[in-house]
């Protein structure tokens, strides 16, 4: 979409930085010149992606483990990237946590897991990276990940509709309330855009034949991660600067063929399905730990 150094200069951090989206956006947004700070609690994972990260792109890219739930942490990540590269240009809020389950079947902990990755998580990148800002008389940019299901809510993913729906209305919120700092709060919600581990983990096997996300696209088609790269580096760019408290949909189409994302799940889950599912859940989770 963009040619040349449109990000010459700019120091942007992508939380979730180290895989899926959050990898694809450094990606891009190091190839158009800017310095890139990855954070994830996967310190092996992160450096992994900064080394390639840096070998594909020929650019400067800082992994930085941070628990994004913990606010220290977050101050800590933000004073990194300070002594490293300098006061950040922008902030990307794509860390997140979800999977598919009926409500009732979660405990207050799994509800938790997802929330405070999602929607505290953000508020608390939000909050330090802002008040630095402020203090600096520093205009800035904040790129929020959110999900169509963030304004209509959706069936089987409850903690994550939660989630993404306060991080919508912080957005809006801080777009009016920052503003005359000079900072702009935009946020995307894609619609399908498969990523290897977060994707297969929603849908696995005996699932994912069944519930394919292309059928209930227009486009019939599930997004590119370039496509939505293009998206956020025009809104973290000076190209999009009288933007401010937008939420623009990238999805083929998608929510407006029926309101929440996961309610078709009714017709296709039967118990059996949801026993298994629950169980490969938990040996993914255990072979990570």
């Amino acid at each position: 979409m963009f040619q040349g150094r449109l990000f010459e200069g700019k120091i942007f951090v992508i939380t979730g930085g180290g895989t899926g989206l959050g990898r694809s956006m450094a990606h891009y947004f190091m190839s158009l010149g800017a310095r890139v700070v990855i954070s994830s609690r996967k310190q092996d994972v992160l450096e992994q992606a900064a080394r390639e990260l840096a070998q594909e792109t020929g650019g400067q890219v800082l992994p930085i483990p941070c628990d994004v739930r913990s606010y220290d942490q977050v101050e800590n990540m933000l004073a990194q990237t300070i002594s490293h590269f300098g006061l950040p240009d922008g902030l990307v809020n794509n860390a997140a946590g979800n999977f598919l389950s009926p409500t009732e079947r979660l405990s207050h902990r799994a509800f938790d897991a997802v929330v405070d990755i999602v929607l505290k998580g953000s508020y608390n990148c939000t909050l330090a990276f802002g008040k630095k800002w402020i203090s600096e008389k520093k205009p800035a940019v904040v790129l929020n990940i959110v999900t169509t299901y963030a304004w209509t809510g959706s069936a089987y993913v409850v903690p994550s509709a939660c989630g993404k729906a306060g991080v919508l209305a912080l957005t809006r919120s801080l777009a009016v309330e920052w503003a005359k700092y000079g900072i702009r709060m935009n946020a995307i919600a894609p619609g399908p855009f498969p990523t290897k581990g977060a994707w297969d983990r929603l849908f696995p096997p005996q699932l994912s034949e069944a519930l394919k996300p292309e059928i209930r696209v227009p486009l019939k088609r599930v997004g590119h991660h370039q496509e939505l790269a293009n998206l956020a580096a025009y809104l973290m760019s000076d190209f999009s600067a009288y933007i401010n408290g937008e939420v623009i949909t990238i999805d083929g189409g998608e929510w407006l063929m029926g309101a929440g994302q996961f309610n078709w799940v009714e017709r296709v889950a039967t118990p059996d399905m949801w026993d298994e599912l629950e169980k490969t859940i938990r040996a993914a989770d255990e072979k990570r730990a």
